[in-house]
């Protein structure tokens, strides 16, 4: 089985600016889980006035080119290790696509909705859509489910996700409403093409990936 650690150097390098839209008017305090080599807190802290980065990375190499990007840069497992010290908590917390390589998800939220995330401040998810119609036709047509290096098969994926499950995960009793959106359907693409013409009945099976975000209420 690949490890997440033998990525390589391309997987972790770019700026998530997709997310441009769905941020909070001041970001503040960011934590980012699974921060790749940085680009997105670098981005975040020359573009969008986030105060103070902290980024998680598990694998070494990237972690260090972030460190680069970052005001701290920890290097653990955050499924079994917290963050060390007692950090204030953060206006933005980001997993983008990152949960999925997780074994319990599920609890991950938990924790941050509850010890990391600032009451008022926004947890921002990003997870591969398997519902997806190029993992729906091979294993409907030809009965197969081939994991690749990376995408939505990725091999390190522990765990998959539609919309309504995908939202189901941020469904928490410290957590208000959650937000879900697919990027892509705006102006005159392929996609938004399709989906004008089909209804939206079709809008799940071409969407690669969802991003969700909800605020702490508690």
């Amino acid at each position: 089985m690949q490890s997440y650690s033998d990525k390589s150097g391309d997987y972790f390098a770019h700026a998530r600016k997709e997310i441009q839209p769905l941020l909070p008017n001041n970001c503040g305090r960011v934590l980012e889980i699974g921060c790749g080599a940085g680009a997105t807190l670098g981005w975040l802290r020359q573009q969008h006035h986030a105060t103070h980065t902290v980024g998680i990375e598990i694998a070494e190499t990237a972690a260090a080119k972030a460190r680069f990007f970052a005001d701290e840069v920890h290097c653990l497992d955050f499924e079994r290790q917290d963050l060390p010290g007692d950090e204030p908590k953060f206006d933005l917390i980001l997993c983008l696509d990152v949960l999925e390589h997780m074994v319990d998800p599920w609890a991950v939220i938990d924790r941050l909705a509850t010890r990391y995330l600032k009451t008022g401040g926004t947890l921002l998810v990003s997870l591969p859509n398997v519902r997806h119609y190029s993992v729906v036709l091979p294993l409907l047509l030809q009965g197969r489910w081939d994991y690749e290096d990376a995408g939505l098969l990725d091999r390190t994926h522990l765990r998959f996700f539609t919309k309504a499950s995908a939202k189901k995960l941020l469904e928490h009793p410290s957590l208000g409403q959650v937000s879900c959106s697919a990027i892509g359907f705006d102006g005159l693409t392929l996609k938004h093409l399709l989906n004008v013409l089909t209804f939206g009945i079709f809008q799940e099976f071409v969407t690669y990936q969802y991003f969700l975000s909800a605020r702490q209420t508690q």
